[in-house]
């Protein structure tokens, strides 16, 4: 009886001892896999895969569109594939609605959105963004011959072309001008280039763009609001490495003369101010 206990208490020890030691093992080998799965940040990441997904609408123009070969392009397009080319990666364009275009960053479809995001209190509490790439503003348009209207303070009683439901329609107001409603942008050029209004106030952007592609049309700007509206990249918080590189490319694009070749390109001058 003594015999059977003895060699039981023994064959117990020798479980107990297989059992730490096992645990020890795998104890150990938890401790090597959790020091080395520590999580990459998102530029880590990107730099393993090779590439950068942007979200873009592709529907646009001239920022983010497709021409006449189907082929993704714009100055937005552009400006960012350049930035990808500088740190090393590809740019993998992932086009969607603007609707939905958070909501694609938010659930990860992309690592940044090129298209033309502006930078508002709103949106910063929400998402990071790189250095600011564009600026736009309110420019005041005449007909080329004009020389009586050389400001906004100019506008009183004058007819000016806006889209009533439009902020630029509640400046022309502001200036005491004399409302002529029109649907769009384009309209508004017509009856500036038919001398059938005397002006116009709008996006900036959106008449260098006119104008770089209308290089005939009699308008000009005479003078821009002082305000401007920055527009940069969009990114989720926390992706502080990626916009650090995003911003030295950027930066080195500015330097070296890259970003106002693309911006003439564009717009026909430099819309970094």
């Amino acid at each position: 009886m003594k015999k059977r206990i003895l060699i039981s208490i023994i064959s117990f020890g020798f479980v107990l001892l297989l059992t730490a030691c096992g645990s020890g093992e795998e104890n150990a080998g938890n401790e090597e896999n959790n020091a080395g799965s520590v999580d990459k940040n998102l530029y880590e990441s990107i730099q393993d895969k090779g590439e950068i997904l942007i979200g873009t609408e592709g529907t646009y123009p001239p920022f983010t569109f497709h021409n006449e070969e189907g082929e993704l392009t714009g100055f937005d397009v552009e400006v960012a594939r350049e930035v990808a080319e500088r740190i090393g990666v590809k740019a993998v364009f992932k086009e969607t609605k603007w609707d939905s275009m958070f909501a694609g960053l938010n659930s990860e479809r992309f690592d940044m959105v090129a298209n033309q995001v502006g930078i508002t209190p709103e949106r910063q509490e929400k998402y990071a963004f790189s250095d600011p790439y564009i600026q736009s503003s309110a420019v005041l348009v005449t007909h080329e011959d004009n020389t009586e209207i050389k400001s906004f303070e100019d506008l009183e009683g004058v007819s000016v072309a806006q889209s009533l439901t439009s902020n630029y329609a509640d400046i022309a107001k502001e200036y005491g001008a004399d409302i002529t409603s029109v649907d769009g942008f384009k309209e508004a050029m017509q009856l500036i280039s038919s001398k059938r209004v005397k002006a116009t106030i709008n996006d900036r952007l959106s008449v260098l763009d006119f104008l770089n592609q209308q290089k005939d049309a009699p308008v000009k700007i005479v003078d821009r609001a002082d305000d401007a509206s920055a527009n940069a990249f969009a990114f989720r918080q926390g992706s502080d490495e990626l916009i650090k590189a995003v911003n030295k490319a950027l930066a080195e694009m500015m330097e070296d003369g890259t970003y106002l070749e693309i911006s003439k390109k564009w717009f026909g001058e430099d819309v970094s101010k």
